[in-house]
């Protein structure tokens, strides 16, 4: 079944949310500092950073750390980081795309690399596992800010390809060089948002079996643990 494949959400309905806070925090402040020293300082004038400090509250990091983030992009002017973007295949031959945020791409290939290679998977060239999905813009809600008429409607007048809801959040979905305009318009009336990300969703599923789980897990967990990671999609399908 295609769908969703970021391997936080996967992790989140799992139960193995062992958060690791410091580690979280800590890939939330490089890309606040990384948005602020490519753009404006001022959030209101900077999507990715107004999106990047978002996150951050969602994830309840105290506002003296957030700052910091932001003061870091003025004081370390040598600071030279790359979005990267990796792709492969993963036990079970699941195909797999690994973003990251580097200063030094030649360390996160060799560790990216070796992170496949131990878990009985490969790397490959850029597009050998991307032709599985699907890249969208998804912009999510706490259904607190909304009920789900008024989010729908205001979802299409936005721009947006599709609002769906559940559970407690609203998920808007819109082309990726449309999502801050979808914002823009959508901050209009909604005040707080959790999360807004170009994510990409696996058209075709690879089924994985409940005694495999674990194998999965632990590549997932072991990629997510190294400091360059930032994301990590995947078009495994966990079969109860």
């Amino acid at each position: 079944m295609a769908g969703h494949s970021h391997w936080a959400g996967i992790k989140h309905k799992k139960g193995k949310a062992d958060k690791q806070r410091s580690k979280i925090f800590s890939k939330l402040s490089k890309e606040i500092t990384v948005a602020a020293k490519i753009g404006d300082k001022d959030p209101s004038m900077n999507p990715r950073l107004r999106s990047a400090i978002q996150a951050a509250r969602s994830a309840n990091m105290p506002k003296d750390n957030i700052e910091r983030a932001i003061d870091k992009s003025s004081i370390n002017t040598e600071l030279n980081f790359e979005n990267l973007r990796y792709e492969g295949f993963g036990p079970n031959k699941i195909a797999v795309i690994v973003e990251t945020l580097t200063d030094n791409k030649n360390r996160t290939a060799s560790n990216i690399r070796t992170i496949f290679q131990k878990a009985g998977g490969s790397l490959g060239t850029q597009g050998s596992a991307s032709h599985n999905f699907n890249q969208l813009g998804i912009i999510k809600v706490d259904k607190s800010e909304i009920s789900d008429e008024e989010i729908f409607e205001l979802a299409i007048e936005s721009g947006a390809q599709e609002c769906k809801s559940d559970g407690d959040i609203h998920e808007i979905q819109c082309s990726t060089n449309e999502i801050y305009n979808v914002k823009k318009e959508l901050e209009k009336k909604i005040n707080n948002f959790i999360s807004t990300e170009i994510e990409w969703i696996s058209l075709n599923s690879v089924e994985v079996s409940k005694e495999k789980h674990d194998d999965l897990i632990n590549f997932f967990e072991t990629l997510e643990e190294d400091d360059d990671v930032q994301n990590i999609y995947s078009n495994a399908d966990f079969v109860k």
